[in-house]
């Protein structure tokens, strides 16, 4: 069966797709005549059914062991390789990303499936010395129970693979609460699992508003959420779960800086500064909103900046010649456009803006700011390809600019100085920390998060890392009992 054998939208809940109730459109920004598909809208008893499922299903996952476990991932690996054209051009249809930054998450998906199926062969217990003879002390990781997931639109395959994966490995249920703006694509992921041999409640997908979603994350009897999304929505989450104390996880915003010394190699720094800034039309948390040019390296960054924003090609993901899409949505984009106009209103000078098409669609074009510390866009994270440039005179002014924000994600350093290389890993506040790369990017076997408001206190997402967050760790001390008399 492939994905398309699938309903087209639907509920997953208890082994079962579920097409009952009130229905809603999802739409395509870059073609708004041309709508994806239907999907059903949920509501709190849809996600109290889902959440049911999962106890019920608890149990049962749990003891099916992590051989099995990691078997059915390693299938959900060869189906997310094989259906991965599928998949991009779903994706592609409801975010508006390019068909190649679509299909990537996919190839990226089903290695994740791969590397958290491997992970759970690994060793994970430890064993401790004792002072009475004969016992035994060790440590043994249990799954959390039910986990809520909630996933964002902007990676509608790879972030929820990379919750899904490592929850289901180790042994917990999912009830997953997927974005309002790519629920098709989220249908196909949750039918590559189901193909792939997840059993009836393990994996429960909902789709509808953010008021179901409520409703799921404040469930006693959901164990742990984690959630991908904006600093007010996380911190609401995170106070409405500890206040029973359920565990949570959060990946929040971002407001990048990308520090530019005048010994930096323009010819590497300026592609990657501009990738960072307005590659995936700007809607990454880790994408770059603050170029920092340190000294006389500033006006021929800025000349640099500028012709490379120019030369940006805007247009319909589907299209092969495109390099930026259009915004997820005209709300979003309405967002990102008020971001503008106030950056401009406040004193912000537009160097560059790349064309985009004459449509009515969600097309938003890329546009580069020079300004000072003191515009609302330097410190506020606005959800596009915007990116602002300021100069500063010194290596230490560069490093506390870089630091004035209350967000902590990801930093770029461009420098051939490995002193200031040396500052910046142990200075700049940002969980990622890159010298002579975007700031954007992460290998899925390397920790991900940030500090500040950036990330909440939970173990990291992604690598091995991510199941400290999905297991419990229980000790455990085994006596032999009264010996047996010597013969």
């Amino acid at each position: 069966m492939t994905m398309t054998d699938s309903p087209l939208g639907a509920h997953l809940i208890g082994g079962e797709w579920i097409t009952a109730g009130p229905t809603t459109t999802s739409a395509n920004p870059a073609r708004p005549d041309e709508p994806v598909g239907e999907h059903p809208v949920g509501d709190a008893s849809t996600a109290a059914d889902a959440v049911t499922a999962a106890v019920d299903a608890k149990r049962m996952w749990r003891d099916m062991g992590y051989k099995r476990r990691a078997e059915i991932l390693e299938a959900a690996a060869v189906l997310f390789d094989q259906r991965a054209d599928e998949l991009a051009m779903l994706a592609t249809m409801e975010e508006g990303k390019t068909l190649g930054e679509s299909r990537g998450e996919a190839v990226l998906s089903a290695e994740t499936c791969r590397y958290q199926a491997a992970i759970v062969k690994m060793p994970t217990e430890r064993i401790y010395p004792t002072a009475k003879p004969g016992e035994t002390i060790r440590t043994l990781r249990a799954p959390l129970g039910v986990v809520g997931i909630v996933t964002p639109w902007n990676f509608p395959i790879l972030i929820p693979v990379w919750k899904i994966a490592p929850a289901l490995a180790a042994g917990n249920t999912v009830v997953w609460k997927t974005a309002s703006n790519t629920p098709l694509t989220s249908v196909a992921i949750a039918k590559v699992f189901e193909d792939a041999g997840v059993p009836a409640g393990a994996l429960n997908l909902i789709l509808g508003p953010g008021s179901m979603g409520g409703a799921m994350i404040e469930d006693e009897r959901v164990d742990g959420v984690t959630f991908t999304g904006s600093v007010p929505v996380g911190f609401g989450i995170r106070d409405a779960v500890t206040a029973r104390n359920g565990r949570v996880q959060l990946e929040l915003g971002g407001h990048n800086p990308a520090i530019v010394f005048d010994d930096a190699d323009l010819d590497v720094a300026v592609p990657l500064v501009v990738a960072g800034a307005m590659g995936s039309t700007g809607q990454k948390c880790t994408a770059t909103r603050r170029i920092i040019a340190v000294g006389d390296v500033h006006d021929e960054l800025v000349d640099r900046l500028v012709a490379a924003v120019k030369d940006l090609r805007i247009g319909d993901g589907q299209d092969p010649n495109t390099a930026i899409g259009p915004i997820v949505a005209q709300g979003a984009r309405d967002e990102v456009a008020a971001g503008l106009d106030k950056a401009v209103s406040q004193g912000a000078e537009v160097l560059a803006t790349a064309s985009t098409p004459d449509t009515s669609s969600c097309f938003f074009a890329p546009t580069l700011l020079s300004g000072t510390t003191e515009l609302d866009i330097w410190t506020e994270e606005v959800f596009g390809p915007i990116s602002t440039v300021v100069r500063v005179d010194s290596e230490d002014e560069a490093f506390e600019l870089a630091n004035a924000t209350e967000f902590g994600l990801s930093a770029s350093v461009f420098t051939t100085d490995m002193w200031r290389v040396d500052r910046a890993v142990n200075e700049l506040e940002a969980g990622i920390i890159k010298i002579n790369a975007p700031t954007t990017g992460s290998e899925l076997h390397v920790p991900f998060g940030g500090e500040k408001s950036s990330s909440g206190h939970a173990p990291r997402e992604q690598g091995d890392t991510a199941h400290d967050f999905f297991t419990r760790t229980r000790s455990v001390y085994i006596n032999p009992g009264t010996p047996n008399p010597r013969a």
